[in-house]
């Protein structure tokens, strides 16, 4: 089906149905010209983005780090 054949049926369409049909075709579009973000390298620029010059925390830490969060939180 050529483009003037399909310009001929949607006029045999209803308001409703054609509004329908402008509505996915001008999805359609947007998806394909939207511009897409660089994936590549992405991944490269944030190595070592939460790189520390220590080790990481223990556990305990980490507990200690939480509990003292949660009671400047809850109790002051």
């Amino acid at each position: 089906m050529n483009v003037q054949e399909l310009k001929n049926e949607a006029y045999k369409l209803s308001v409703s149905d054609r509004l329908i049909l402008i509505e996915g075709i001008v999805r359609s579009l947007s998806r394909e010209l939207r511009p897409r973000p660089n994936r590549k390298g992405i991944a490269q620029r944030m190595r070592g983005l939460a790189k520390t010059d220590g080790p990481p925390p223990t556990d305990a830490e980490v507990e200690a780090m939480l509990e003292e969060c949660l009671v400047e939180k809850y109790l002051k």
